[in-house]
C-alpha cells in the first residue's frame, strides 16, 4: 500500500523527550533581561533565582511549608542529592518499570550498598502492584517513566501516615500531571521537560517531613558538596531561596522564568495539563484507525501524557526479531526526520522498538496530528523497502 507524502509540515517538528520543544513562539530574544556578566550571588542574580522558585510554587502549586531549590546536574542531580543524604535511616521499597527507574535501585544497591531493599518491577508497559510498597520503609519512586510511557494513575497507593519518605522523580510528569503533594515528601525534575527549558538545572522540592530528616539523620558515608543541603545540623535554608550550591546560568534562569510566565499564560497548572492531554488525545485518535500501531502501555490509567510511547503491530514487522525491529523504527523516524517533518521521536535505547513521542504542554496538538500523517507515509515507504528486501 502506498501513502501520498502529507503536503505539510508541522510548524515546530519537534518531538524529543528532553530537551523537549520550546514554547510556542520562543525566540531567543525574549532572554534579553537575563543578568549576564554579573555575579548570581548580586542582588540582581539572586532575585531572578529567588523569582524562579516563587514562580515554580505558583504554577505548580506547590504547598506552602514546602522548600524548592535550584540544584545542579538536572534532575538526575536532584535525585542524587535526595538519595545520597535521606537514604539509610530505614528500610527502602524500590518501585521501577523503565529505564530511569532501574537507574536509581542500581545507585541504591550498587552504590550506596543498601542491603534492606525491597524492589518492586515489571516490565515495559506495565506497572507493579503498587499495593506492596511498604508505608514503614522509604519508597524511591517515578512518577512518569519516561522510556516505557507508563505513569502511576494517582497516589492513592502511598499511606497518609507512612513512616517513610517517599521521594518521587517527577521530571516527565511535572507541569503535565496531577502530582499529589500530601503523599510526596521529596520531588524532582528539571527545566528541560514539560516546560522545554535549558537543561543542566533541576529542581528539588521537600516536604517538612523530608526537612525533618535531614536534620535528624546524617548518612554513613561521606557527602561531596554539591549534595550537602545542611549545616551545623540544621537545613541550608539559602539553597532553597536562591542562594544556589554552585554557579547557575542565568540565560537559562532567564528562558525557564519565560517558560513558567508562559505556563501562566496558558492557564497554570490546568492550562498546562489539559494542553499535553489534548496532544496525547491526537495519538488516541489516530491509533483508534491505524491498524498498525498501538500503545506501549495498553491500560489509559497508567498512560502517559507526555512521553506517549508506541509500538509497531503489523505482522510484517513483528515477525522480526528484535534488533530488526529495531532498526525498522529507526528507519522509519529517520524518513520522517529527512524531510523535516519531526526529529527525536524513536524509542529509547533500552525500551522494546516503537515511537516516543513527546506530547507535553509546549507542543501543539495540530503539530502532532501532521506528525502522524507522515509517520503514516514513513511506514508505508519502510514496510514497501522491508518486502522488496526479503
Amino acid at each position: 500500500m502506498t501513502v501520498a507524502k502529507p503536503a505539510s509540515r508541522p510548524n515546530v517538528p519537534h518531538f524529543s523527550s528532553g530537551p523537549c520543544a520550546k514554547r510556542p513562539g520562543w525566540t531567543p530574544q525574549l532572554l534579553k533581561d537575563a543578568v549576564l556578566g554579573r555575579s548570581h550571588r548580586a542582588k540582581a542574580g539572586k532575585a531572578k533565582l529567588k523569582l524562579a522558585i516563587e514562580t515554580t510554587r505558583e504554577v505548580l502549586e506547590v504547598p506552602a511549608d514546602y522548600k524548592i531549590g535550584i540544584v545542579p546536574a538536572s534532575d538526575t542531580g536532584a535525585v542524587e542529592m535526595a538519595l545520597w543524604s535521606l537514604l539509610g535511616a530505614r528500610p527502602v521499597t524500590t518501585i521501577a518499570w523503565e529505564s530511569f527507574g532501574d537507574g536509581w535501585v542500581s545507585d541504591i544497591v550498587k552504590e550506596l550498598k543498601l542491603k534492606d531493599v525491597t524492589r518492586l518491577h515489571a516490565g515495559y508497559g506495565e506497572i507493579p502492584d503498587l499495593s506492596k510498597a511498604d508505608p514503614k520503609s522509604d519508597i524511591v519512586f517515578t512518577w512518569n517513566g519516561t522510556t516505557s510511557g507508563v505513569r502511576v494513575p494517582n497516589a492513592d497507593w502511598i499511606a497518609a501516615d507512612r513512616e517513610g519518605l517517599t521521594i518521587c522523580d517527577a521530571t516527565s510528569a511535572a507541569f503535565a500531571q496531577p502530582l499529589d503533594w500530601a503523599k510526596l515528601d521529596v520531588v524532582t525534575f528539571s527545566w528541560q521537560k514539560a516546560l522545554g527549558g535549558e537543561a543542566a538545572h533541576g529542581m528539588l522540592v521537600l516536604s517538612p517531613r523530608a526537612v525533618a530528616r535531614l536534620e535528624s539523620y546524617t548518612p554513613a558515608w561521606p557527602l561531596p558538596k554539591i549534595f550537602r543541603m545542611t549545616k551545623g545540623g540544621k537545613l541550608n535554608q539559602g539553597i532553597f531561596e536562591g542562594e544556589t550550591i554552585n554557579t547557575p546560568s542565568m540565560l537559562c534562569v532567564e528562558d525557564y522564568l519565560d517558560a513558567l510566565n508562559w505556563g501562566k499564560s496558558v492557564g497554570g497548572l490546568k492550562g498546562l495539563m489539559a494542553r499535553a492531554d489534548a496532544n496525547t488525545k491526537v495519538l488516541v485518535d489516530w491509533k483508534a484507525k491505524t491498524p498498525w500501531i498501538d500503545f506501549l502501555a495498553k491500560d489509559p490509567a497508567i498512560r502517559s501524557n507526555t512521553s506517549v510511547c508506541m509500538k509497531v503491530t503489523d505482522p510484517a514487522v513483528t515477525s522480526l526479531s528484535a534488533d530488526a525491529q529495531s532498526d525498522f523504527a529507526k528507519k522509519l523516524v529517520a524518513a520522517v526526520e529527512k524531510e523535516g517533518a519531526g526529529y527525536d521521536f524513536a524509542h529509547y535505547r533500552d525500551a522494546p522498538a516503537g515511537l516516543r513521542i513527546w506530547c507535553g504542554a509546549t507542543v501543539e496538538a495540530k503539530d502532532v496530528a501532521l506528525l502522524t500523517q507522515w509517520i503514516d507515509w514513513a511506514f508505508a515507504e519502510t514496510k514497501a523497502t522491508l518486502a522488496k528486501a526479503a
